[in-house]
């Protein structure tokens, strides 16, 4: 498990390197443009444990502009989750999106279809829970020109890594906890020239466990996206509530918070 952690910490430092680069590129190429908005994100996430090595996910994502005003992406996910040890997990799986239009006179949603792998480790030292996610996507994003379906796809393929703190704040479980994660994206493909950069989010909450196997988190997002021309970047501000049910089929079995 040593020598996994060991590639995860290198994979994320060449990511790092690749955003720096890619930030350089552009601020030589055109001034840059930011774009602020505000978003609402909320979600329901499920991972089913079915036995000692095989469980099943489920997602289910909404995410509007303009705070909840406008439409922004609705995403469905599944997958099958493999146990390598208590704390670490692979998975597969796929996922549906329906993107709102890129502009206010457009009405057709654009779909994506998208495959995953990722591992996840979680650790502990002393009472602060440590959650490590490396996960790849294959990305099939469809191109509507003019408001209008031209039977094309963008092919990407996006790496993430994710680096998510819990630490509790009072002795009693039942009480909140504080949740600080940070994920970079990075994503390559033929049609990718200015933005191997993808995006960066930043998330600030607290965490509720509701009973068991139910919990939330509530809080702020930053999200800080570049835009294929490179110089043109999003910047939102995002109220984000993720809602997680985890269901453990095995009796006595003990779950890492």
């Amino acid at each position: 498990m040593k020598e996994v952690k060991k590639i995860i910490n290198i994979i994320t430092g060449i990511l790092i390197i690749i955003s720096v680069l890619q930030w350089e590129a552009c601020a030589q190429v055109k001034s840059k443009e930011v774009n602020v908005q505000s978003q609402s994100w909320v979600s329901i996430n499920s991972t089913i444990r079915l036995n000692n090595k095989f469980g099943i996910i489920a997602d289910a994502h909404m995410r509007r502009n303009n705070f909840f005003a406008d439409p922004g992406f609705y995403f469905l996910r599944a997958g099958a989750n493999y146990w390598l040890k208590e704390n670490s997990t692979l998975t597969v799986g796929y996922g549906h999106m329906w993107v709102a239009p890129a502009k206010p006179d457009w009405h057709h949603f654009a779909e994506e279809h998208r495959l995953h792998q990722q591992i996840q480790i979680i650790s502990k030292i002393g009472k602060i829970t440590l959650l490590n996610r490396l996960r790849n996507e294959e990305r099939w994003q469809e191109k509507i020109v003019n408001d209008k379906f031209i039977n094309s796809y963008k092919f990407t393929d996006r790496i993430r890594y994710l680096l998510s703190t819990t630490i509790p704040v009072f002795n009693n479980p039942h009480y909140p906890w504080i949740v600080i994660s940070d994920e970079i994206a990075v994503q390559f493909g033929k049609e990718i020239v200015y933005n191997t950069f993808d995006q960066n989010r930043l998330f600030l909450g607290v965490k509720q466990n509701i009973s068991k196997y139910i919990s939330f988190d509530l809080g702020y997002m930053l999200v800080y996206q570049q835009k294929a021309s490179g110089y043109q970047y999003d910047m939102n501000n995002t109220f984000r509530c993720f809602f997680y049910y985890a269901p453990d089929c095995i009796k006595g079995n003990k779950q890492m918070h």
